[in-house]
């Protein structure tokens, strides 16, 4: 009789335990909306580049382009956060399991699969940020870098030191992962 209670306890605990994942969905209905954000953010932005195409230098137009590409690879981080995090924690995406247009990745990424793309494309997204101000400083022709006299340099150098921490970090994970889970032979 003791026996059949605990094991009713313990059968409820981890129902309740393991149902509680549906709590996440509403995180990932949020990250939905905050790609629709992005989606305001990438149009308006898109809208005030075509009016200045004839009169905007080179690179006043690289850097507008690369403000894109940036909104672009934080909206591909969000997607890919939302589907594969949905799938590791919460269901699988069955709805779609036969669709054609179904990335390869899908059901394939699990959390430590996850973290390496996610610092992979924070480390795209911090070069693409790096390389708008190399060419910023390019055009106002700033090229005497590390005086030590101004604001702006110590700025660069902070954003040096975060992206090869990004990388250092990419690096980390990288190495975790392959000693953790070696290659089948």
């Amino acid at each position: 009789m003791l026996k059949k209670i605990a094991d009713f306890i313990e059968n409820l605990i981890e129902t309740i335990l393991f149902g509680s994942r549906w709590l996440l969905a509403p995180f990932y209905i949020g990250l939905v909306g905050a790609l629709v954000i992005l989606l305001v953010k990438f149009v308006k932005k898109f809208i005030y580049i075509i009016p200045t195409i004839a009169d905007a230098s080179s690179t006043e137009l690289i850097l507008s382009i690369l403000g894109l590409i940036d909104i672009v690879l934080i909206a591909n981080l969000l997607l890919m956060i939302i589907l594969s995090g949905y799938e590791n924690f919460v269901s699988k995406i069955d709805a779609i399991k036969d669709h054609v247009d179904r990335p390869e990745w899908m059901g394939k990424v699990d959390y430590a699969g996850l973290k390496l793309k996610v610092i992979s494309s924070i480390v795209a997204i911090s070069s693409i940020e790096l390389l708008k101000v190399f060419i910023h400083i390019s055009e106002e022709g700033k090229r005497e870098l590390f005086t030590g006299n101004s604001l702006w340099e110590i700025e660069v150098f902070w954003l040096i030191m975060l992206h090869l921490t990004f990388v250092f970090l990419g690096l980390i994970f990288a190495y975790t992962d392959k000693t953790m889970h070696p290659p089948h032979k």
